[in-house]
């Protein structure tokens, strides 16, 4: 399965400290929210991309190992913390997993791809504006991403358009426990 990014980097053949320096200067020039696919050949990328993506606060999605080329996926994320929540109707994931709705997925295709909650519908936040015809708006909407911060801005776009049912998720996937269905 291919997995979509917004860009990729090549840093295939260099070893370590190559790959993160590359991955750094790459990640610089990206916007918040986009993702990085960066293919890599030394085996110690995968912990070494990881961890630097950690400790500097962006979002390591994953990687897809082939037979001779690590991909790893990361989302850039320049401040992802909410401190205040402005769509009125919240639910805690546990008790939308007891309810009989739709678990709308924000997140970008890569990270849904990386693992989901089983059954959950998938429409990037950047797409939802496309996709509103995909919803039912008789229907409760749980709509989730990582954090509850972009779950929050599309809860209030579907308000905005007439869907009455909508509570944004909190905190997110980040608070997951549960199965995760992954589609790589």
């Amino acid at each position: 399965m291919s997995i979509k990014a917004d860009f990729q980097l090549d840093a295939k053949g260099l070893s370590c400290p190559m790959p993160i320096v590359k991955t750094k200067k790459a990640m610089a020039d990206l916007i918040d929210g986009q993702i990085l696919e960066v293919l890599a050949t030394d085996k110690g990328s995968k912990a070494d991309i990881a961890a630097w993506a950690e400790s500097v606060g962006h979002q390591y999605i994953g990687t897809v190992e082939g037979e001779s080329v690590l991909k790893h996926y990361i989302r850039k994320c320049s401040d992802d913390t909410m401190d205040e929540h402005t769509f009125e109707h919240t639910m805690e994931l546990k008790e939308a997993m007891e309810r009989e709705g739709l678990i709308l997925d924000v997140r970008e295709e890569a990270e849904f791809a990386f693992g989901h909650i089983e059954g959950a519908k998938s429409i990037p936040m950047g797409e939802l504006d496309g996709r509103l015809s995909e919803l039912d708006k008789e229907q409760e909407i749980y709509v989730v991403c990582r954090t509850g911060k972009r779950s929050d801005l599309a809860a209030q776009k579907l308000a905005a358009h007439g869907f009455t049912k909508v509570f944004n998720v909190l905190p997110g996937m980040t608070s997951w426990t549960g199965n995760l269905t992954k589609n790589i």
